[in-house]
């Protein structure tokens, strides 16, 4: 059985529950809140695009 990587695990749950925050700001009609959980979400996203990159480098 493979290890699991807890940090990768972790910053893609926060990205999916971020996400799904953006969905409830919708039905909300909330816009900051639209806005801001997607500008969150793609960098958590960044950040773990970016530590991929270092790993495999």
């Amino acid at each position: 059985m493979r290890n699991i990587q807890f940090i990768p695990l972790l910053l893609a749950l926060l990205v999916i529950a971020s996400f799904s925050a953006t969905g409830i700001g919708i039905a909300m009609k909330n816009t900051t809140m639209i806005i801001a959980t997607i500008i969150l979400g793609f960098a958590i996203m960044g950040i773990g695009l970016r530590r991929k990159r270092k790993r495999m480098h």
